[in-house]
C-alpha cells in the first residue's frame, strides 16, 4: 500500500500569513499591470517605424545628450557632497541632507518653477548670469541639463553616502599615515573601495535624468531639437499618435528595467569587505599582476616578480637620520613620553585603558586626546597626519583590497613621490624580508590573515617613518610564524632610526621586542620600566595577570597587606603602613590541600575549585573563596589526580609569607 508524501518545509522557514500575503500580491499586481498594459497595447509590427521616425530619433539624441551631461554634473557636485555628508560632522548637516532628498519628494513641476525663480531671466541669479556671462538657461539645452541634474543628483548622493558610511575609516586613516594627502586618499582608496555604490548611483542618476519630464518642460520648455527630450516627445505623441507614444514608452521602459536588473538591488549596498577571514586561508591561486597603484611612471623593473632576487633600493630615511620622540598627550589619555632613537616601547593595559587613543593622538586622528609631538628637531603637532612621518599598522592590517600586496607595499612610497619602478623594487625587497615576496601579485582576499599582517608590516616599514605605531602586529599569526616574524621585526627595529610604539597583549612580544613597557590604565601611566622590572614587579593587576601571576590590591600595614575586599595577607617584607600596594603571588607558590594544612604557612584560606585548565605540562586551577580574592594555583596533573580535583570540589589553599611580593603602586 503506497502512501502519499508531501514536501516538507525547509527547517527554520515559517508559513507566510495570509493577511500579509494577499496585500503583498495585490501590490505586485498594482505595479505590474501598467507594464503589462504597455506590452499589450504596443503595435509590435510598427515599433521599428515609430522608433526610427525623425522626431523620435532627434528627441532620443537630445535625451542622451542631456542625461549624460546631467550625470557628469552630478558626479562633479554630488560625489564631494556625499563624502561630506558621510565623513564630516558640521552644523546644519541634517538640513543639508534634507535639501538633498527634497527633489525626490518635490513634484517635478514645482521643481521646475523653483528653478525658474532661481535661474530664470527674472529669477535671483538669472539676470546676473545673463549680464555677466551671457548665459540664458530657460528654453535652452543647458536649461534641460540643469533641470535633469536637479531631480537626478539625489540618487547619486544617497547611494554613494550609504556606501561611504559602510566603508571603515581605518583604510583612509592608514593611507594618510603612509603619507598620502586627503585628495590622494580619496582618489586612490576611497573611490575604488566604494566603486559599486558609485556605479549604482551613477546608473540610477542617468536613468532618472533620461526620464525627466516635469521640471524640464516647466523650466526649459518644449522646443524641438533644443529641449524636447524623449519623455516630452511621448507627451506630444499621445495627442496625435497614441501607437507611436506607446512604442516610445516601451523604449524608455526597457532602458529603465535594464538599469535596475543590472544593478540587482545594489544601489543601497555598502562596500564588501574583501580582505577575508583573518583566521582562515582563502584561495591561494596567483592573481594577475596588479598595476593599479596611483601615479604615472614606467612599468615594473627587473626583480619585481615573485621569487625574483630583490634589487636593493634607496631607503626613504638614511642611517644617519635619527628621530627622538617627545610627546605630551592630553585628553582621555594623559602622559608625557620621551624616548631616544631606536627605542621600542610596548604599550599594554586592559581594554579601555587608552592604548589605541594614544596611537591615534600621535597620528592626529582623534579628538579624544591631543598630542604635542616632537620627532627629532621637528615639531609635527600641527601637521596633518600625512605630513607627520608617522606610520601606523592597525590591528587588522587594513590592506587596500583593490591593490595587490606589491601595490599595497609601494603605496606609501608612491605617495611620497618615489618613482613607480623604484617604489616597486623597494616594496618587493620588504616583502621578501618578511617572507611574503612570493605573494606580491595577490590581492588581500587571496592570502591568509597572517600573510596579510606581514604585508601590512612591510608596507609600513618600507616608508621608513620617523615614528612607527603597531597595534597588535602579530596577533593574526600562528605560533611558528609569530616567532619567525618576531625575530625579523626585532632585526629591523634594531636598525630603525626612529621610535616604535607597539600595543600588545602578548607578554612574550613585550619582553622580546620592547626596550620599555608602558602600562596604561584609564588613560594614565601605571608603570614605565624595562621589561625585566615589569615582569618582576608589576604595578598593575592586569599586567600581573597577563604574566600569569596572582595580583591582589590593598593597603600596606605592619604585617603585610590589608586587602581591598577584606582580609589580611601576611608578607615577609612589608611596606610602610598606609602605602597603596599590590601583592604578587606566583601560581606555583600556591599550595592546594583537601584538608586544612598545618605547619608554617601564614596565609591559609578555604575555597572551591571553579576551573581547571592545561598550561603546558602543568595544570592551572582557579579557586574562589569568600575570605580572599580569586586565586590561581599551578600544580602537576599527578597532584590533581591524587587530590581528586574537579569543578566544585572544596579545597584549602596556602601561601607562605616569603612567597608574597608587595609592590607599591
Amino acid at each position: 500500500m503506497s502512501r502519499l508524501s508531501f514536501p516538507r518545509r525547509a527547517p527554520g522557514r515559517t508559513r507566510t500569513p495570509v493577511a500579509l500575503a494577499v496585500p503583498a500580491l495585490l501590490a505586485v499586481a498594482f505595479l505590474l499591470l501598467p507594464l503589462i498594459g504597455i506590452l499589450a497595447r504596443t503595435s509590435w509590427g510598427e515599433v521599428g517605424d515609430h522608433l526610427t521616425s525623425p522626431g523620435v530619433v532627434e528627441a532620443l539624441e537630445l535625451s542622451l545628450l542631456v542625461s549624460f551631461w546631467a550625470l557628469a554634473l552630478s558626479l562633479v557636485l554630488g560625489v564631494p557632497l556625499a563624502w561630506l555628508l558621510a565623513r564630516v560632522d558640521f552644523p546644519g548637516k541634517a538640513f543639508v541632507r534634507s535639501l538633498v532628498l527634497l527633489p525626490m519628494v518635490l513634484p517635478p513641476t514645482v521643481g521646475g518653477v523653483a528653478l525658474l525663480l532661481a535661474f530664470g531671466r527674472r529669477g535671483l541669479l538669472g539676470p546676473w548670469l545673463e549680464d555677466t556671462f551671457g548665459i540664458t538657461l530657460p528654453f535652452h539645452t543647458s536649461g534641460a541639463v540643469v533641470a535633469a541634474t536637479f531631480v537626478a543628483m539625489p540618487f547619486l548622493v544617497i547611494s554613494l553616502e550609504g556606501a561611504l558610511g559602510g566603508l571603515r575609516p581605518r583604510y583612509e586613516e592608514t593611507a594618510a599615515s603612509l603619507g598620502a594627502s586627503p585628495v590622494r586618499v580619496f582618489a586612490t582608496v576611497t573611490l575604488p573601495m566604494v566603486a559599486p555604490g558609485l556605479l549604482a548611483g551613477a546608473a540610477l542618476t542617468w536613468a532618472r535624468a533620461l526620464g525627466e519630464f516635469g521640471a524640464t518642460i516647466t523650466f526649459a520648455g518644449n522646443l524641438p531639437g533644443t529641449t524636447q527630450t524623449l519623455p516630452l516627445q511621448v507627451y506630444l505623441l499621445l495627442q496625435n499618435s497614441p501607437e507611436a507614444a506607446t512604442s516610445v514608452s516601451l523604449l524608455l521602459l526597457v532602458i529603465a528595467m535594464a538599469v535596475l536588473i543590472a544593478l540587482r538591488g545594489r544601489w543601497t549596498g555598502t562596500p564588501r569587505d574583501t580582505t577575508g577571514d583573518p583566521n582562515r586561508r582563502r584561495n591561494q591561486a596567483t592573481s594577475p599582476d596588479d598595476d593599479t597603484e596611483p601615479g604615472p611612471g614606467p612599468g615594473p623593473g627587473p626583480g619585481t616578480g615573485a621569487g625574483a632576487t630583490p634589487v636593493p633600493a634607496k631607503e626613504a630615511t638614511t642611517v644617519d637620520e635619527r628621530w627622538a620622540l617627545h610627546a605630551d598627550v592630553n585628553g582621555f589619555t594623559r602622559l608625557v613620553l620621551d624616548a631616544e632613537p631606536g627605542t621600542t616601547i610596548a604599550v599594554v593595559g586592559p581594554n579601555g585603558a587608552g592604548k589605541t587613543t594614544l596611537l591615534r593622538a600621535l597620528l592626529g586622528l582623534t579628538t579624544r586626546a591631543h598630542a604635542e609631538l616632537r620627532l627629532g628637531a621637528l615639531d609635527v603637532s600641527t601637521l596633518p597626519p600625512h605630513r607627520r612621518g608617522v606610520a601606523w599598522v592597525p590591528q587588522d592590517g587594513a590592506l587596500f583590497p583593490h591593490l595587490s600586496a606589491l601595490s599595497n607595499t609601494a603605496y606609501g612610497l608612491r605617495a611620497q613621490g618615489v618613482t613607480r619602478a623604484e617604489a616597486r623594487r623597494t616594496a618587493q625587497l620588504w616583502l621578501d624580508r618578511l617572507d611574503v615576496g612570493h605573494l606580491a601579485h595577490r590581492k588581500p582576499a587571496q592570502v591568509s590573515g597572517g600573510q596579510a599582517q606581514r604585508v601590512a608590516l612591510a608596507r609600513a616599514l618600507a616608508t621608513r617613518p620617523r615614528l612607527l605605531l603597531l597595534d597588535e602586529p602579530l596577533a593574526a599569526l600562528d605560533q611558528t610564524t609569530r616567532a619567525r616574524v618576531r625575530h625579523t621585526l626585532r632585526t629591523h627595529l634594531d636598525g630603525f632610526g626612529g621610535v616604535c610604539l607597539m600595543v600588545t597583549h602578548d607578554p612574550v612580544e613585550a619582553v622580546s621586542l620592547a626596550d620599555r613597557v608602558l602600562v596604561l590604565d584609564e588613560g594614565r601611566v601605571v608603570q614605565d620600566a624595562p621589561p625585566a622590572d615589569v615582569t618582576r614587579h608589576p604595578r598593575s593587576p592586569w599586567v600581573a595577570r597577563m604574566l600569569g601571576k596572582n595580583a591582589w590590591p590593598g593597603t600596606a600595614n605592619d604585617d603585610g597587606l590589608a586587602l581591598t575586599g577584606g582580609g589580611l595577607l601576611v608578607a615577609a617584607d612589608p611596606l610602610s603602613p598606609g602605602t597603596r600596594a599590590l601583592a604578587i603571588i606566583a601560581p606555583e607558590a600556591v599550595s592546594v590541600h583537601r584538608d586544612r594544612p598545618s605547619g608554617s604557612p601564614r596565609n591559609v584560606w578555604p575555597g572551591t575549585v571553579r576551573e581547571i585548565t592545561a598550561s603546558g605540562s602543568r595544570l592551572r586551577v582557579l579557586i574562589t573563596s569568600e575570605r580572599a580574592p580569586d586565586l590561581v594555583a599551578e600544580i602537576t596533573p599527578q597532584a590533581a589526580v591524587e587530590l581528586g580535583l574537579a569543578d566544585g570540589v572544596p579545597v584549602w589553599t596556602s601561601v607562605k609569607a616569603t612567597e608574597t611580593t608587595l609592590v607599591a603602586v
